[in-house]
């Protein structure tokens, strides 16, 4: 596996490829130029017509080229917790799995707060990452649920959407007052839908819960706050993002919203999308996750969901956590997965069983996320940002947690097979992973 460098790159020709846009829900075979770090044209026979002097041809033998993907909901540690992660190792990961932007979380030390604080994750992500990188800002000083953010500033200094991260805003009128300033600005509320109260347990409520002695989370602590944020949506019209949904019950709330014209859009975790609650075997710690894994029911209906639109996006819900917070009791580990770096090879998972199609996929992991965030990304237009990824649909191989460039190794997918690997990653024209 080979990473370079940022040298200004030479035009670059991608011959005999599958083209999937779900920009424009295009999937053909063909060839791609980008020359100044922009998407001149893709074509088929493209080029046959003719190869510009100096440009680089790399021959894709079948592999798919794609909008490169765009993950809204990543926790990187820095500042405050970089033993967990960094801008940097974040962006090789990311690059690494596909992943041209990372939009991170704010729930750093100090939280992303205050315009000085986006501008130095900013700047640090220039300065460090080879990928590209946009935080999201707090909705609440602090993160405290009490005060609010300065929006506007905040989004004028770069901020793209607002949540408070892993944590719910247990007041309404808090909320309902950040959707009526939002709304002004067409900023986006992302919201972490879990009523804190009710999520004092260690996994899914239920039988299986029980067999392991373990305290349960039951997923009306879930409903019960996307059904009040709905409410306070229709009254506000700011537009609202659910953050992770992990269950049919919440399913049904967001098509009630979604029919009636709400602004709401809602993601799913690749977690979410892959494992259920029976993953976590003797309690394997890797698969506690917040929200947490529900039932195979749930799981299914989560696909079904983002096989029809109804779910908008795919996150990798990336959380790295150390050795010392995971192997503890199941009941005291912290909770998290990383998954950045497996998202794509992960969600291909979805596409061999037959049960999303490829196209739709790719819209959910690019095209819709940078919509929502008002992002030049997800696209393989002509004058787009030739953020691409290349991948081999087939290729079969074993994921080895050592390998990864993650600075933690919290995966659930540790030595699990995977079909379909990235090849290529490029950020602007520019190759910034490529597997040898």
């Amino acid at each position: 596996m080979r990473e370079t460098g940022r040298a200004v790159p030479p035009p670059l020709m991608l011959v005999h490829a599958r083209i999937v846009d779900p920009s424009r829900g295009s999937d053909f075979h063909g060839d791609l130029f980008v020359s100044d770090g922009i998407i001149r044209d893709a074509a088929f026979g493209l080029a046959a017509g003719g190869i510009p002097d100096g440009a680089e041809v790399v021959d894709c033998r079948g592999a798919v080229v794609a909008p490169g993907l765009v993950d809204m909901r990543a926790f990187i540690g820095e500042p405050g917790a970089e033993h967990r992660e960094t801008l940097a190792s974040a962006s090789h990961a990311a690059a690494a799995g596909g992943v041209t932007t990372i939009v991170c979380q704010p729930d750093t030390d100090p939280p992303v707060d205050d315009p000085a604080i986006v501008d130095f994750i900013l700047r640090r992500a220039r300065d460090t990452a080879v990928v590209r990188i946009h935080p999201m800002a707090t909705v609440t000083k602090g993160r405290r649920g009490e005060e609010m953010t300065e929006i506007g500033l905040l989004q004028a200094a770069g901020a793209v959407a607002f949540t408070d991260g892993a944590r719910s805003l247990a007041s309404a009128q808090v909320l309902r007052r950040a959707l009526t300033y939002a709304r002004d600005f067409d900023a986006l509320i992302a919201h972490h839908t879990e009523d804190a109260t009710m999520s004092v347990g260690a996994m899914n409520e239920g039988a299986f819960a029980s067999r392991l002695g373990l305290p349960g989370i039951p997923k009306s602590a879930e409903t019960i706050v996307l059904e009040r944020d709905l409410r306070l949506v229709a009254g506000t019209r700011g537009r609202y993002h659910a953050a992770s949904l992990t269950c049919a019950e919440s399913l049904d709330v967001l098509a009630r919203a979604k029919e009636q014209g709400l602004p709401v859009s809602a993601a799913a975790s690749i977690n979410h999308l892959c494992f259920n609650e029976r993953d976590i075997g003797e309690y394997r710690t890797f698969f506690k996750v917040s929200p947490p894994l529900r039932a195979e029911d749930d799981r299914q209906a989560l696909v079904r969901a983002l096989a029809s639109g109804l779910i908008d996006v795919v996150v990798s819900d990336h959380n790295p956590q150390d050795v010392e917070v995971k192997r503890l009791p199941f009941a005291e580990a912290e909770p998290g997965a990383i998954g950045i770096e497996t998202l794509l090879s992960a969600a291909l998972r979805l596409v061999h069983s037959d049960e999303v199609d490829l196209v739709n996929l790719l819209r959910a992991l690019s095209t819709r996320p940078a919509e929502l965030l008002g992002l030049r990304a997800g696209t393989l237009r002509p004058g787009a940002p030739a953020d691409i990824v290349v991948f081999d649909l087939d290729q079969a191989w074993v994921l080895d947690p050592a390998q990864l460039k993650s600075r933690s190794r919290n995966t659930p997918f540790d030595e699990a097979r995977m079909t379909g690997r990235v090849l290529r990653t490029l950020v602007a024209g520019r190759t910034v992973y490529e597997y040898v």
